[in-house]
């Protein structure tokens, strides 16, 4: 029964790994004490597999904070800043590159495709002296081994790695990548060697960039990389993957003509016109891992359907070749619905996490040569019934509501440039006003707090007193530090879209439910099984009493509709965009509660609009269409005085600068500063701008503290591009995972930059 898992979490079903890493960064605990939390972790994922009948069990899908940036340490790649000194590379380095240290800003971080998960770009050039740095690959294939699983070592594939880099600081912007092809391969060929040598038989390089429009001169790396690790491979049966999308013709047949390479994997639940191009010729003698369970979403498999799909597929590619597979990672998904033990039943029975995903790929292989467990099949089938007719997915008023609003135009009636001036003069801000993002530390107190609240441990009137001191201090905080615009700090959330979801109705949560994000961080994405709306305002009892503990203008904090789908497991039963509008539809008339409440500046943050772009160019312009409405959508009633932001995350934006400015929010703060101002190079190519911008003047993801000087060049280099008038000054993202001791100097040394840059700019006049 030929079954494979693509990759598996690697946080462990009660976030293990989380808590030892962050032990270990406090200094709580030794490298021993991380690397057993780790090794226990490892050998209950792969027994587990084993367990469930998996013939093909991954290993170093494992990290310990991404595994691109595991595979530039493999590649001895780090930076020189570092000051690695050419030895095996150990915590220090590794962590310094991920995180960054006291004299050293860490590396790039960015997504992942068009997941949540966040990876670290390798920064590379033509002086990268490339050699075998790491040896992680061979070690925990050996560790399986003495456990007795024989696993399928996986790598980042070497174009894919090259693809997914960027040129280092100071090597040229044009400088070709995939010129490193010949110098990295020699340090594959010696991993493979060695892995060769510790008995391993299969290899999986992950190739996911073949699902993008790549070019000729693109494909042919793959042809040339493959050939060129020909005879290394020997021996070794060889799986390449793509996952997250079709893969396009050109590509396909590029993928399929590779030398030394045995089986291919595809992503059926996202790619399904790749069915077409396997019908229409897959190479005879080739296996074909076919990924009919969803890595992406929590969903239940619909068995038979995904059954009916592996015996066409089992026509075309013979039975011996075709192998059951997941259509990408599991790291995207939750852990084991066993550790779910509040969630209501019958939205429970609908859904399978990580662990049961694994028995579904094996269900399937064993009904594939003849062993069909017919009970675990009707089992399946009854929840997919029940979930197509039951009444708690349907609204009909909400369904009608939506499609109504498909055809309209939804926009402000004025210009972005005649609300800047009404709202000037009722918030009458200095220039270069500052402001933050929104939340601000969650400290262990305010998070006993909730906690205690929600397990009924302490009543309302204690809860409320509890989050409105937490509140007055956050105001007084910021009026101390001279901020303009301010936040309430958002004491009385868990999570920016989990707070939201916990409000509407459609939405289901999980205790458990935890997908890694970047490095220790991770979510807990709601489930959206049903029609959204809003029975009652959400966040207008708080924001109002913040407002009256100050006279400065106070920002309403929402969750943007766009962001809220693509942080959430959403419902596969109906397009994303028809159930996007309905978020929209919820989220308007908030806004509308808050304005009603005297609330003039609400921000609606769009983290993650360009997380959900297809990656296929030819996809773009529809989501593009339909997430800015949708955004539009929520505003589009308020008065020319009442200011709207959005704020963006970790992205490449200038590809979607347009769709940013056809947003029409008034004000729009972007994550920048780990990017080194990519962002601003739009504007210096001439996009003409008009509203309010702030690109952020320093990175929340690292525990360094720039200073006020640091953070004044920021803010200059912004100005030679960006218009006096329109620059807001603010940190790149939230504050909410930084200590008071980070969060103070670094927002005092950002306030007193803008402030001394008033000064110049008042005596330049």
């Amino acid at each position: 029964m030929a079954s494979h898992i693509v990759g598996y979490p690697r946080m462990g079903p009660k976030r293990e790994l989380k808590f030892a890493l962050e032990s270990f960064w406090d200094g709580k605990s030794s490298a021993e004490d991380l690397q057993k939390v780790s090794a226990d972790l490892r050998s209950s994922i792969w027994k587990q597999m084993a367990d469930a009948g998996i013939k093909y069990i991954p290993s170093n899908t494992f990290s310990y904070y991404d595994q691109v940036l595991d595979t530039t340490a493999m590649l001895g790649a780090v930076p020189p800043r570092y000051g690695w000194d050419g030895d095996e590379i150990g915590f220090d380095t590794y962590f310094s590159m991920a995180r960054g240290n006291a004299s050293v800003p860490a590396m790039e971080m960015t997504k992942w495709f068009d997941t949540n998960y966040h990876f670290i770009v390798p920064e590379l050039g033509p002086e990268v002296k490339f050699c075998y740095a790491s040896h992680k690959a061979v070690t925990e294939y050996k560790e399986a081994k003495a456990l007795g699983v024989d696993t399928v070592p996986v790598l980042v594939g070497p174009v894919s790695y090259l693809l997914l880099s960027k040129p280092a600081k100071g090597v040229e912007k044009s400088f070709s990548l995939l010129s490193l092809l010949g110098s990295i391969l020699p340090v594959y060929k010696e991993v493979v060697a060695e892995l060769k040598a510790a008995g391993a038989s299969w290899i999986q390089f992950d190739e996911p960039t073949l699902v993008m429009d790549l070019d000729s001169h693109q494909l042919q790396a793959f042809t040339q990389a493959y050939s060129e690790l020909e005879s290394s491979l020997s021996g070794l049966e060889v799986i390449i993957e793509t996952y997250f999308a079709d893969v396009p013709a050109p590509a396909f047949k590029t993928l399929t003509a590779l030398k030394g390479v045995n089986g291919f994997g595809f992503d059926l639940v996202r790619g399904s016109k790749t069915l077409d191009l396997i019908k229409g010729g897959f190479p005879s003698g080739k296996y074909l891992f076919a990924g009919v369970v969803d890595g992406r979403n929590i969903w239940a498999n619909d068995l038979s359907a995904s059954l009916c799909t592996l015996q066409a597929l089992e026509g075309i590619v013979g039975k011996d070749k075709l192998v059951v597979s997941t259509s990408c990672s599991l790291l995207h998904t939750a852990v084991d619905l066993v550790n779910e033990t509040k969630l209501d039943s019958e939205i429970k029975s609908w859904l399978a996490f990580a662990a049961q995903k694994v028995v579904e790929v094996n269900a399937l292989a064993k009904a594939l040569v003849g062993l069909k467990d017919e009970a675990f099949f009707s089992a399946n089938a009854a929840p997919l019934a029940s979930r197509k007719s039951s009444p708690r997915v349907t609204n009909e008023a909400v369904q009608k509501a939506a499609a109504a609003l498909k055809d309209s135009d939804h926009r402000r009636a004025t210009n972005v440039s005649s609300r800047l001036d009404a709202q000037q003069k009722k918030l009458n801000l200095p220039i270069l006003p500052t402001t933050t993002i929104g939340s601000f530390p969650q400290t262990m107190d305010l998070r006993r707090v909730r906690r205690e609240y929600k397990a009924k441990k302490i009543s309302e009137d204690v809860y409320v007193k509890a989050i409105k001191e937490e509140i007055n201090k956050v105001v007084k905080l910021q009026e101390d530090l001279d901020i303009d615009v301010l936040v309430h700090g958002e004491p009385e959330r868990n999570d920016m879209v989990e707070y939201f979801g916990e409000q509407l109705s459609g939405f289901a949560f999980s205790a458990n439910g935890w997908v890694q994000s970047y490095g220790s961080r991770c979510v807990k994405p709601p489930i959206i099984y049903g029609d959204v709306s809003r029975p009652k305002a959400m966040t207008v009892f708080w924001s109002s009493m913040a407002q009256s503990m100050t006279a400065r203008p106070m920002k309403g904090m929402l969750t943007g509709p766009v962001t809220i789908l693509n942080w959430s497991f959403v419902r596969n039963d109906q397009p994303r965009f028809e159930t996007c509008y309905q978020i929209a539809m919820a989220i308007k008339d908030e806004v509308e509660d808050l304005e009603k409440a005297g609330i003039n500046v609400i921000q609606i943050d769009e983290a993650a609009l360009r997380e959900g772009l297809p990656l296929r160019k030819s996809e773009q312009a529809f989501y593009l269409e339909w997430a800015v409405h949708s955004f539009r959508i929520t505003n589009c009633g308020v008065q020319d005085t009442t200011q709207i932001h959005t704020h963006m995350c970790y992205s490449h934006f200038n590809d979607i600068i347009h769709s940013i400015i056809d947003m029409d929010a008034d004000v729009i703060t972007i994550e920048n500063s780990r990017s080194d101002e990519k962002l601003l190079s739009v504007f210096r190519e001439g996009v003409k701008y008009g509203a309010g911008i702030g690109p952020g003047v320093y990175d929340i993801h690292s525990p360094r503290i720039p200073s006020a000087e640091e953070i004044a060049d920021r803010i200059n280099k912004m100005l030679a591009v960006l218009e006096t008038n329109i620059l807001w000054v603010n940190p790149d993202c939230g504050l909410k995972t930084r200590k008071y001791t980070e969060v103070k100097p670094a927002l005092s040394n950002m306030v007193a930059a803008a402030k001394l840059l008033r000064t110049q700019l008042a005596s330049a006049k």
